[in-house]
């Protein structure tokens, strides 16, 4: 008998992403679960589709009504509720379900900066120094510029600019109001680092497989920072997005990549633990490499990073879902 995979995903929907002309990052679930359906029908399963809508009682309802032996769990939270991520995992071990990515609370740490950088710190792994921020705490500033200023809760590259880096006190203080007012929940500033970027991810459970690293490769006009905005990621006609490439593998020496290979594997070990994670660093002026967050379940899009790494590998993208709906499987026996 086929085994019954259901794809859940999140519906786009109208929200303040849209209103702020961010519909590509939206839409670009569609993309990844026509591709991950595909894969899957290469390898014999029954497929399902379960789109969730808001709001999230009545995505509980639906995800506990699922009939499947195994969930593809494609979900990124609801447009403009990015912590609604850890919905599906959260139903779905109630229900000794299994599904591929990451436990719930990875996904809600993951989706916590600061928590990710003390976690980070505790563990004895490099991190840009920081602090949290907003209009009435400026005076507390203490950090040296240049610095980038982040919304403290928010993926994809949400709210990250080219204002983001900032080199003043005014410049400061005008990108923590504008973030403040639009990102409730809270501004991250960090130290920028001018170094080197790099990504990889990384594949685990009772075993630990990390991907061939890619370097972030900017060739943007001086006025810009070197920066993965959300422009570079996600607009296809602008500057940003035509400066931004990614290479891979990254092209360093045996020495770097052997450090580069076992920091990402010592923070998926720390922070994740199982399922699948990209793990970002940055390169300060020294050289020296920092850990700048963790992406539980990052974009499985077959133009994206994750999926140019398994290739890296000798992967074919549906040998690379094989391996994710593997991993999910030996979690679920585990948990059963």
């Amino acid at each position: 008998m086929r085994q019954r995979v259901a794809i859940v995903y999140n519906q786009p929907q109208v929200s303040r992403y849209t209103a702020a002309h961010e519909e590509k990052a939206v839409l670009g679930v569609l993309d990844e679960v026509a591709a991950v359906r595909q894969a899957l029908a290469e390898l014999d399963y029954e497929i399902s589709l379960l789109p969730l809508v808001p709001p999230v009682e009545s995505a509980k309802v639906r995800l506990t009504r699922l009939d499947a032996d195994l969930v593809f769990n494609l979900f990124e939270g609801f447009a403009g509720d990015p912590e609604s991520e850890a919905l599906v995992p959260m139903v779905l071990e109630k229900r000794r379900l299994p599904y591929t990515g990451c436990p719930a609370e990875v996904l809600r740490l993951g989706l916590d900066k600061v928590n990710v950088k003390v976690m980070l710190r505790a563990a004895g792994l490099p991190t840009p120094d920081f602090q949290v921020l907003n209009p009435r705490t400026l005076g507390s500033f203490r950090l040296d510029f240049p610095c980038i200023v982040k919304p403290r809760r928010d993926d994809a590259s949400h709210g990250i600019s080219d204002a983001s880096v900032v080199r003043s006190q005014a410049e400061l203080a005008k990108q923590v109001a504008a973030l403040s007012a639009a990102y409730p929940t809270g501004v991250l500033v960090e130290r920028f680092l001018p170094g080197r970027e790099f990504n990889a991810t990384v594949m685990g459970g009772a075993d630990i497989t990390v991907l061939p690293p890619s370097e972030i490769v900017y060739t943007l006009p001086p006025e810009k920072p070197q920066l993965l905005t959300f422009a570079a990621k996600w607009e296809t006609d602008s500057v940003e997005y035509s400066g931004t490439n990614a290479v891979c593998p990254a092209e360093v020496t045996p020495e770097e990549m052997e450090y580069l290979v076992a920091t990402a594997r010592s923070v998926f070990k720390k922070l994740a633990g199982r399922g699948y994670a990209r793990v970002d660093l940055r390169m300060d002026a020294g050289g020296t490499l920092h850990v700048i967050e963790i992406n539980p379940n990052p974009d499985l899009s077959p133009d994206a990073g994750a999926a140019l790494q398994a290739a890296a590998a000798g992967l074919s993208y549906t040998d690379f879902i094989a391996g994710i709906v593997k991993l999910a499987a030996e979690a679920g026996v585990h948990a059963g």
